[in-house]
């Protein structure tokens, strides 16, 4: 992987072009999965990491690209997989509070997109947090990653769990007359 996906000048994996025997020079979250199969080096992996905040990390979590294509595997979207082979990669190379941040945002997403419309969806936009589009097909209710990424995030990082207010809370609310 290092031999052809690696380019140390840009600080990051790229796809490899096997007709043309290069590296495509696009960014994409696929840096990612060298970490999370644990084939990076310390250093590519603290680089990854620095070109991931500076050129992934969204509002929402994770851009699949930097390409805004209207198509639904480029920005503005980020899927659920993409999240967790992030948040499992930073996690493997000990850069704790970036897979915190990746899962913090991610599921903030998820939770107001839930709030917003009562589902959980395939995709998202993590530019606004919102829900994602673009694409051959209209947007998909739920997946399986849909559902099982935020339940094991929320395993990893039960802190950004969202808070529930106690059931007595509202009955001491209205005995006390607030609205």
């Amino acid at each position: 992987m290092s031999r052809y996906l690696w380019d140390a000048g840009a600080g990051y994996f790229m796809d490899y072009d096997w007709r043309h025997r290069k590296r495509t020079g696009e960014l994409t979250a696929a840096t990612l999965y060298p970490l999370f199969t644990g084939v990076a080096d310390l250093k590519q992996a603290d680089t990854v990491g620095a070109v991931t905040q500076m050129k992934l990390l969204e509002q929402g979590g994770i851009v699949t690209t930097n390409i805004s294509s209207g198509q639904q595997w480029d920005a503005p979207n980020g899927w659920p997989p993409l999240q967790w082979i992030a948040v499992s990669g930073f996690r493997r190379y000990d850069q704790p509070a970036l897979a915190h941040e990746i899962a913090r945002r991610w599921l903030a997403t998820v939770q107001r997109v839930f709030a917003n419309t009562g589902k959980l969806v395939e995709k998202y936009d993590v530019e606004h947090a919102l829900p994602g589009g673009g694409g051959e097909y209209p947007l998909q209710d739920g997946f399986g990653w849909t559902n099982g990424v935020p339940r094991a995030l929320l395993g990893l990082y039960p802190d950004l769990a969202p808070r529930q207010p106690h059931p007595s809370a509202g009955r001491r609310a209205a005995a006390a007359g607030v609205k």
